[in-house]
């Protein structure tokens, strides 16, 4: 199981780090200037390729029914979604985004991720298999609050956002596995 100090030297490291960092700095510049706040299509688009990379063709013709309208409302709506308790508003958050076609529990981590980088990471196979020493390629949002608590607690230690924590895993899986 990894620690604090397998990722230390990986914060910047990641061969995703400046796509990453620079796709989270125009969605924190587009989102100030909206209210509320909803992604475009084309944001949307550039989370997946992001996100999916060389998978992201699976399900093009599944995600070509998410319009415009539909990805600013169902965006719009997960995003603004505020509750006083924690859990719950996170659940809310990936049950709204999961109702957009092509969107399962990793796809949605990855836009609250980068909307949302000191709060949420990004699950995937990789991250999982570092954190808990498992392979696993499906999750649940039940599967996702245990993943984001481990990584939380990485990231606290490590004085970092929560994302730039998980992109260290996911950096430290690609070079240890």
């Amino acid at each position: 199981m990894i620690t604090a100090n397998d990722i230390r030297g990986l914060r910047a490291a990641s061969r995703d780090y400046q796509k990453t960092h620079t796709l989270k700095t125009n969605l924190a510049l587009a989102l100030r200037n909206r209210s509320p706040w909803y992604l475009t299509l084309g944001e949307f688009d550039e989370i997946l390729h992001w996100k999916l990379r060389g998978q992201y063709d699976r399900q093009r013709k599944q995600r070509s029914a998410n319009t415009e309208e539909t990805v600013r409302a169902v965006t719009g709506l997960a995003l603004s979604i505020q509750h006083a308790n924690k859990e719950y508003e996170l659940e809310l958050r990936f049950r709204i985004l999961c109702a957009l076609r092509g969107v399962e529990v990793p796809v949605a981590s990855a836009v609250l991720a980068l909307v949302f980088p000191d709060k949420y990471a990004v699950v995937d196979f990789r991250g999982w298999r570092q954190v808990f020493g498992k392979k696993r390629n499906s999750f649940t949002v039940p599967d996702y609050k245990k993943y984001l608590d481990k990584v939380q607690l990485l990231a606290k230690e490590l004085g970092w956002p929560v994302q730039e924590a998980d992109l260290a895993i996911w950096e430290y899986d690609l070079t240890h596995s």
